[in-house]
């Protein structure tokens, strides 16, 4: 293999013709989501109202791989695969036995890991007659691939950006602008959701919880209209798992498999996308890899919230999920990684890390940002505040093993490039940041509004 190829392991042959569907290979089946009128598993009809049929389909899909159709392969080719990099320059400066490597989702257009389900779910709505998607976006990530998507297959865009995000970040704004998308700051006064915030709360800064109950009420009140979610649900798990059946061959291709993987979690897609291949081998005695979910100390839902039926958003306008949750009435403070500051997981990542079979970790924002910088002067890219995250941890488990004398093979996903995240990086250059521990009696209040589930 050549220098190149060892540092930059990328081969355009590789790009996986499958998405993996992990519930196959669970030792127990996942909890069903509820309707919350009747409090019995919900069904495709409890969908058909937000999602179009295709979608549902995968949902709902018992099948251990679902192939992905030419067309999307085909958009899929003008960013993927995504390189796995070692991180050598990092290495050097942690002085580590340890060899790092990502992989690098910030070469998509839009910038992000976001890109593989938007592309995929802006195709399935096109395919069964949708018209127009609403949507709703933290960081700005997933309002941009889902603008880009759905210019690519023609199809109208409105997204609800969460309030402080949107003021955080103007030029995901303008991203999302440029390829055609309409974006609004949430709570907004275009819905009825939106309305009774403001009412309570005028100067609220909007949390992901909010935003969703908006964008899922513009879907239903609109002909023509679908609601599209970017992390969360079994089918953007599944779309995102591109990402660890391509880290799999790229790592066996560098005789680099790693010991450990790690990555940011908000809803749990890009961590589910990246883990889900690698706990496929775990659970087939194959490998042992640990799988390490990283979250925000303000947003703590897998180390501090309760595995518990919640709604996935504010208003209780969605079926009732069975994951690890804060509480969907629960408010995180305006950090700077807007795509983590959401009350809930994602059910199946909720399920699997209850199974034991993943760990997870909380940072507070000040070290994630110092992390980001390292990685920066070192690696010469400007990380997501989000990806930062696993930056921190993967620094973390390599002076472990400096301080072990071992060799470690360490593997992150990079979730997204920061070169839209400035205004937050200038924050931690003048040292306006502040961590955020929220309060147990503030975790605990909100838990106990939870929905009563026998």
């Amino acid at each position: 293999m050549s220098e190149y190829k060892k540092k930059f392991i990328l081969d355009e042959e590789r790009i996986p013709k499958a998405w993996y569907n992990i519930i196959p290979d669970l030792p127990a089946p996942p909890p069903p989501p509820l309707n919350p009128a009747t409090m019995q598993p919900a069904g495709p009809d409890d969908l058909a109202p937000i999602f179009p049929p295709s979608i549902i389909a995968q949902e709902v899909s018992g099948e251990r791989y679902i192939e992905i159709p030419e067309e999307i392969h085909q958009i899929y080719r003008i960013w993927r695969p995504t390189p796995l990099i070692r991180a050598t320059g990092l290495e050097k400066a942690l002085d580590t036995p340890a060899k790092i490597f990502f992989k690098h989702e910030g070469v998509s257009p839009a910038g992000s890991h976001k890109s593989n389900t938007a592309v995929a779910q802006a195709y399935y709505n096109k395919l069964d007659g949708t018209t127009r998607l609403a949507t709703e976006t933290g960081a700005g990530q997933w309002g941009s691939a889902l603008s880009m998507a759905c210019q690519m297959f023609g199809l109208e865009c409105m997204v609800y950006m969460v309030k402080v995000s949107y003021h955080q970040k103007p030029y995901r704004r303008s991203m999302m602008q440029l390829w055609g998308g309409t974006v609004i700051p949430s709570p907004s006064d275009q819905t009825n959701a939106g309305r009774a915030v403001l009412a309570e709360d005028p100067e609220s800064l909007g949390s992901l919880g909010i935003a969703i109950s908006e964008a899922v009420e513009d879907a239903v009140t609109h002909p023509g209209s679908k609601y599209a979610l970017g992390s969360v649900t079994n089918h953007v798990l599944l779309h995102q798992t591109i990402i660890g059946e391509e880290a799999i061959l790229q790592a066996q291709d560098a005789d680099a498999y790693p010991d450990v993987v790690i990555g940011c979690v908000g809803g749990g897609s890009s961590f589910g996308g990246i883990a889900f291949p690698f706990l496929r081998e775990n659970l087939a005695g194959k490998t042992n890899t640990r799988l390490v979910a990283v979250e925000p100390t303000a947003c703590p839902s897998l180390t501090k919230g309760q595995f518990r039926y919640d709604f996935g958003d504010e208003a209780q306008t969605t079926p009732l999920f069975k994951m690890y949750t804060l509480g969907h009435d629960y408010m995180p403070p305006g950090i700077h990684a807007g795509g983590l500051r959401y009350h809930g997981m994602a059910p199946l990542l909720s399920h699997v890390y209850d199974l034991g079979l993943l760990e997870a970790v909380s940072v507070p924002q000040t070290k994630v940002f110092a992390a980001a910088q390292l990685f920066a002067q070192t690696e010469a890219i400007v990380p997501a505040p989000e990806s930062a995250h696993a930056i921190l941890v993967a620094i973390n488990e390599a002076l472990k093993a400096k301080e072990e004398g071992v060799s470690r093979n360490i593997m992150f996903n990079l979730t997204g490039h920061g070169l839209l995240d400035l205004g937050s990086y200038d924050t931690f250059l003048s040292g306006g940041l502040e961590d955020y521990d929220h309060p147990e009696a503030a975790i605990a209040a909100s838990i106990a509004t939870l929905p009563k589930v026998d």
